[in-house]
């Protein structure tokens, strides 16, 4: 996790400041009230909100502006600048606005408006049923609240824990950088809170479109007026001899990522197999837990498929240059009680074992109750499945992207949106979700951010300095843009961002 200064920077906006001095379209780091305020300028109008993202602490002030909004140059998250609200993930939480008072050509922020803004949902079934307590699941039960739904609502998870912050299981908290206690997303007072039925280690055995119901693993019925699938994926595991040693690890879950941090106390080798992002992600925690590592991967550049060569070179380099080794283009073809065997007969010791070689997604229970599926759950463009009523979200859903045609991404932050554009839908949005898909992956000081679905076949083209860890890859797909993957250069993937979602031609600076 980074954290934003906490030194206040730019003028204090309570003494006043010039107007002319803010242009159409830009934004002002400053403060006021002993807290950073970034003010922002829109034709002759003027906002004021908290200058400090809500999900890291990322400093706002260094996003981009669209219209009214202003996104986090960490993970993308967006804010409205007129409410402060936070309208798109990562960030659950929205940031302080401030009221604006012109005097002349001066303007004064006076204080914080704390009216929150308030809706009426279009349509409001008679309850809402949530299948899955992660990143889809979770923002879903918020989302419906934060929109004014007052019916009940019910989070079925399978896990023992409440929804919590994933990406970190495989990052900070597994490398011993952060605490525990910030994991949860939020604490179980505020289901109570919102009114929201969270129910943990539960799962959900069957579905009944006809009479809309769902059936529990303790043998209840459960009625639904609209249901959400956001079932998630499971960890692909090996079959080979050996695969079911107690030192073999796989991470999923908190209590997967509790288990690995505690073998790692007492282990001194650790063989990371898959050279996967989890994977690669998990080596460079170990490393951090001063284990030495080997990471084996069948492919000869690791994430090439993703990042292309040149940047799947330069994480294999940044992971070689703290101590990692690599064995690529190998696979495992046993496990023992001390060391791995490779297909080509060679042995690393190890006392600990993480696998990383992808997941499945969990489509068995839609395919049970007659929901089309075909690599994944299909939805239309409103996250909506053939069955009305009941929409999918999450790493299960293969929906209509508009630049790369049907796909399905296992990325936290396109959970996140569409368990929030879900929610809105089944309260009558009619919301596209037209997102460009994004995540972010850390390995050492190297920390990539991708936005868009490229795919193996596309053109990477290189701008910038990768060996300064200071460019942009920017791959094509017929002569358009299809992703962007940066290091060092975070505006330009939020520009990228735009570009994509306005189909227009990416150039970066």
């Amino acid at each position: 996790m980074g954290e934003a200064s906490s030194e206040l920077e730019g003028p204090d906006f309570e003494k006043g400041y010039d107007t002319r001095n803010v242009r159409d379209g830009t934004i002002l780091l400053g403060h006021a009230f002993g807290e950073p305020v970034l003010v922002a300028r829109r034709g002759d109008e003027l906002f004021a909100i908290g200058a400090t993202c809500t999900h890291y602490g990322g400093p706002l002030a260094k996003g981009l502006m669209v219209d009214c909004t202003v996104r986090c140059p960490w993970h993308h998250a967006r804010f409205d600048l007129r409410t402060g609200e936070a309208i798109a993930a990562p960030a659950l939480n929205n940031v302080a606005c401030y009221k604006i008072e012109k005097r002349g050509e001066r303007f004064f922020v006076t204080g914080k408006i704390e009216k929150k803004p308030t809706r009426t949902p279009k349509s409001s079934p008679t309850n809402v049923v949530i299948v899955g307590g992660g990143a889809a699941g979770g923002a879903a039960a918020e989302m419906l609240r934060r929109e004014g739904y007052e019916g009940p609502v019910t989070l079925i998870g399978a896990d023992e824990s409440l929804p919590y912050d994933r990406p970190n299981l495989s990052k900070d908290y597994l490398a011993g950088n952060a605490p525990e206690e910030w994991i949860p997303l939020r604490p179980p007072e505020f289901y109570r809170e919102q009114k929201i039925d969270a129910l943990t280690n539960t799962t959900v055995t069957g579905i009944d479109a006809k009479t809309k119901q769902v059936i529990l693993s303790d043998g209840r019925s459960l009625g639904y007026g609209a249901l959400l699938l956001a079932t998630g994926a499971q960890p692909v595991h090996l079959t080979i001899p050996g695969a079911d040693l107690p030192h073999v690890s796989y991470l999923r879950t908190l209590t997967d990522s509790r288990r690995i941090i505690e073998k790692a106390k007492n282990a001194t080798r650790a063989v990371v197999i898959g050279s996967s992002f989890i994977g690669l992600e998990v080596a460079w925690s170990l490393r951090e837990r001063k284990l030495e590592v080997a990471v084996v991967g069948r492919d000869s550049v690791p994430l090439g498929k993703v990042l292309g060569t040149e940047m799947g070179n330069l994480v294999r380099e940044t992971h070689e240059a703290h101590g990692v080794k690599f064995h690529l283009g190998r696979t495992p073809a046993a496990i023992h009680d001390g060391y791995v065997e490779l297909d080509d007969g060679t042995k690393l010791d190890c006392d600990l074992i993480v696998v990383g070689v992808g997941v499945r997604a969990n489509t068995h229970l839609a395919e049970q109750a007659g929901i089309a599926t075909d690599n994944g759950v299909l939805v239309n463009e409103f996250l909506e499945t053939n069955v009305p009523k009941i929409f999918a979200a999450g790493d299960i859903a293969r929906w209509p992207d508009p630049r790369a045609g049907r796909i399905r991404v296992e990325h936290w932050v396109v959970a996140q949106r569409q368990g929030q554009t879900a929610a809105r839908n089944i309260l009558g949005a009619d919301e596209r979700f037209t997102i460009p898909p994004f995540f972010w992956s850390n390995h050492f000081d190297l920390h990539i951010h991708y936005v868009g679905h490229g795919s193996g076949g596309d053109h990477a083209s290189v701008s910038g300095d990768l060996k300064a860890k200071h460019a942009s890859v920017i791959f094509r797909s017929d002569e358009k843009v299809s992703a962007v993957a940066s290091v060092g250069r975070d505006r330009e993937n939020l520009e990228a961002e735009v570009a994509l979602e306005r189909g227009e031609e990416f150039n970066p600076g």
